[in-house]
């Protein structure tokens, strides 16, 4: 078992593939801190071309279940605070989320708005699996969008 284990490390470590460092920058980056995950999966496929497909996956997978943490924080702070006063503009933008349910989690790959949106849907108690399942598409979608502009139509502009 330990040979097993130590030899997943070995594939998935740097400097080798990377493909853990994704994973955890990936997640992360999901959660309220500020950071990008999308500079190292671009220096994962400009290194390691033939690793496009599976750098976009893990990120997603990272990316998503760091989304499923911030709906989880979201769910227990609602918990705490069972009311809350809401500025108008507050009270239209919870609104917009509740009409739109978990599909507003589409937008969850957006800077800035997209992973306190998370939060917001488990405050809102939103229904968790839909909600993973839209941040899993709006967030894959991200990745192979920006990676894809960046290793193929911008080629020229990076050169490890």
């Amino acid at each position: 078992m330990e040979a097993w284990l130590e030899s997943l490390l070995e594939l998935l470590a740097l400097p080798k593939f990377g493909l853990s460092t994704v994973f955890v920058v990936a997640f992360v980056s999901a959660t309220l801190l500020p950071l990008g995950s999308e500079p190292a999966v671009f220096g994962l496929v400009k290194l390691n071309p033939h690793l496009f497909w599976p750098a976009i996956l893990v990120a997603t997978a990272g990316n998503t279940l760091g989304g499923a943490v911030s709906w989880w924080m979201g769910l227990g702070a609602e918990k705490i605070y069972e009311r809350v006063k809401h500025k108008p503009a507050e009270a239209r933008v919870l609104a917009w989320l509740q009409r739109f349910g978990p599909k507003a989690c589409l937008l969850s790959w957006l800077p800035v708005v997209g992973d306190p949106l998370c939060a917001v849907a488990g405050w809102l108690r939103l229904p968790f699996w839909p909600c993973l399942l839209y941040m899993a598409i709006g967030k894959f979608a991200r990745y192979l969008t920006m990676t894809a502009l960046l290793v193929w139509v911008l080629p020229g502009q990076f050169h490890p």
